[in-house]
């Protein structure tokens, strides 16, 4: 259909059936066709279905795939923002990651480049960096360690594809990279070592999960405002 030109057209199912759909992902970014994926049930906070049905792996074996933006929006207008952007996207295919849980919208002007700094206070010992599901639990992290006096900045980084784009400059003012970087994400942590860096830390899953209720999940594997906060206190501890 997108060869055939005068549709632009989508396909929606949940993320980790992408597995299934990896070759036909692959092919529009070869072929550099404008073909959005709308991929739902993000984490393991899709709750009873259980391991199989729970992506650990999954977005960072899409941001792998080469000229494919991959989009895992935090909030409503993130999410109209990764539309947009995906419409307007005219070189190769976009993958929209959503979840299967309400999520709180968030503060800030959006739009196409990548990120959204949510929280810049000044004093600021860390930045947190997450996506998506986690941008809501990362406001709760910042929100704990401030009332402990260590104020933290916070990051929204819906597409790691849209934010390297961007100029040297930019992305450093954006991360501020003299701070610690902790970044924050319901699936494999190896995507993220580059940004971090040597003084950073990642709070992510690297094993498949269990089946359960959304909270309980969450809770067992350390994604919650007092786990996460804990492992960021821990970590600068050390530096």
């Amino acid at each position: 259909m997108a060869l055939h030109g005068g549709f632009i057209p989508f396909c929606a199912t949940f993320l980790v059936f992408s597995d299934y759909a990896r070759n036909a992902i692959r092919m529009a970014a070869l072929m550099k066709q404008r073909v959005i994926w709308v991929l739902t049930h993000d984490s393991i906070a899709l709750g009873e279905d259980g391991p199989t049905h729970q992506p650990i792996e999954h977005v960072e074996s899409l941001r792998l795939i080469p000229g494919l933006d991959v989009w895992r929006p935090a909030d409503a207008a993130e999410t109209a923002a990764a539309w947009g952007a995906a419409l307007a996207r005219t070189d190769g295919p976009s993958a929209l990651i959503l979840s299967r849980q309400n999520l709180p919208p968030q503060a800030g002007a959006v739009d196409g480049r990548g990120y959204r700094t949510l929280r810049d206070p000044a004093g600021a010992c860390a930045t947190l960096v997450a996506t998506g599901s986690e941008v809501g639990l990362a406001a709760s992290v910042a929100d704990v360690l401030a009332a402990e006096g260590k104020p933290v900045r916070l990051v929204s980084m819906p597409c790691v594809e849209a934010f390297e784009r961007l100029a040297v400059g930019e992305r450093a003012a954006v991360l501020q990279k003299g701070l610690p970087i902790v970044a924050i994400e319901a699936g494999t942590t190896r995507g993220w070592r580059g940004v971090v860096g040597d003084r950073g830390l990642v709070v992510g899953i690297d094993r498949f999960g269990e089946s359960g209720p959304e909270k309980a999940l969450l809770a067992h594997f350390g994604f919650t405002a007092e786990a996460v906060a804990a492992r960021v206190r821990e970590h600068l501890a050390t530096l």
